[in-house]
């Protein structure tokens, strides 16, 4: 890719590239080692400790291969039923711990998606889970970002998703956010060329809505009508499916112990402020009662949802609405845990991308950087006990990527 001439911004000339292929490959590499120890340490612990409170690799996993086991041995509402939840996830897993309490907070759909993740043993269908979503949140990026015409990322590219921290904590707890990032990256990626594949997408984002809730706003701001209707029938019909499954009762055992959780966890839990890059989190640790925490987050993600917005209507580049559209989403999200910092993966390498081609903006390589370490900062910081840095890394990003949607020419626009 040829990066000189006109086409790189007059304040990215003089800016020192630090970020190389070769620096890179290095820091993944020791980030790796430093990855595979902890989570060794983390699971002989897990392994070996009595105490409730243990953190044990694969905790969140648990939960949905005991809803898995349940769908098929032939109870699969019980999911909603928080003691007969529980005492099913106590039974399977013994050292769980105090993991054995957590509710079961997704629609029916999800449900049935995770129902064939109990035909293979725990110990099989783990690792295989978290290599599915190392591979198409992988892939995903791969297809948004156009990192394959920057030089020498085909050789690390793997190596640096591996070793992302990001993608480390999201597969310590063997959460789906891998899976969720691939389809809001791919998504993107297809809006423009096949409308219907991008709603399909965005409808299997539908089992964890709070993640696709800025989506409907940016295809209206980029005028994506076919988009933003096949999402619409994805979603309805995705949706349609689980209330076909099991009717109504399971939406209103949801909508029951979400507001449960809301109260006991996010409102009340301080353990959980320390792992939530939120805004709601750190107005929380500082101190404001949970209706001004509330406010201040509306806030925040308002002006997060008007610069997503702005961006999709300024500009066609997939990377920059990408970029911006992750960003955006981890901001206006009042509910979100270090493990779903994996979608920061998305903009990294998006950033990285625009970065070779037009050249790099003053401090946007260290935002990279301090992007890339957030997830394992996050990760350990109930233990720090350290400030809550998540949401003003996000707010950087996003002032920052509509500073440079802002350098670039403005797309043409939408037929």
């Amino acid at each position: 890719m040829d990066i000189s001439g006109s086409s790189i911004p007059r304040d990215a000339r003089a800016v020192r590239i630090w970020l190389t292929p070769g620096r890179i490959a290095l820091y993944s590499a020791v980030m790796l080692a430093i990855g595979m120890l902890l989570a060794s340490i983390l699971l002989w612990i897990g392994l070996h400790s009595t105490d409730s409170d243990t953190f044990r690799p694969g905790s969140s996993y648990m939960v949905f291969w005991s809803a898995s086991h349940l769908t098929l041995h032939g109870s699969p509402w019980q999911a909603y039923d928080i003691p007969a939840f529980s005492r099913a996830l106590a039974a399977l897993f013994p050292v769980a711990g105090r993991h054995a309490f957590l509710p079961w907070l997704y629609p029916p759909s999800y449900l049935l998606a995770v129902t064939p993740l109990a035909l293979l043993p725990y110990a099989i269908s783990y690792p295989l889970f978290v290599v599915l979503g190392i591979v198409l949140l992988g892939l995903a990026v791969w297809r948004v970002s156009g990192l394959g015409a920057v030089p020498g990322a085909t050789r690390i590219g793997w190596l640096a998703l591996v070793a992302c921290p990001g993608v480390l904590v999201t597969a310590l707890h063997g959460q789906n956010a891998m899976l969720t990032a691939a389809c809001a990256a791919l998504a993107v990626y297809f809006v423009d060329r096949r409308p219907m594949l991008a709603g399909l997408c965005i409808g299997l984002l539908s089992v964890k809505p709070q993640v696709a809730a800025l989506f409907p706003f940016v295809l209206i701001a980029a005028r994506a009508w076919r988009a933003f209707a096949w999402a619409t029938a994805w979603a309805a019909a995705i949706t349609a499916l689980g209330i076909a499954a099991g009717g109504l009762e399971p939406l209103r055992l949801l909508l029951q112990n979400a507001g449960a959780l809301r109260s006991l966890i996010i409102e009340h839990g301080v353990p959980f402020w320390f792992a939530s890059p939120t805004p709601f989190a750190a107005f929380r640790l500082a101190g404001l009662s949970p209706a001004l925490a509330f406010a201040g987050q509306a806030a925040v993600a308002a002006i997060a949802l008007a610069a997503a917005c702005y961006v999709w209507r300024r500009s066609r580049d997939a990377r920059l609405r990408g970029a911006v559209l992750i960003v955006a989403t981890l901001v206006a999200n009042p509910y979100a845990w270090h493990y779903e910092l994996s979608w920061l993966c998305i903009p990294i390498a998006c950033m990285i991308a625009i970065g070779a081609q037009y050249g790099w903006r003053r401090g946007e390589q260290g935002l990279v950087a301090v992007m890339w370490a957030l997830p394992l900062y996050e990760f350990l910081n109930p233990w720090m006990t350290l400030p809550q840095i998540g949401p003003a890394v996000t707010s950087i990003a996003l002032l920052v990527l509509v500073q440079r949607a802002r350098s670039l020419p403005r797309s043409p626009a939408r037929r």
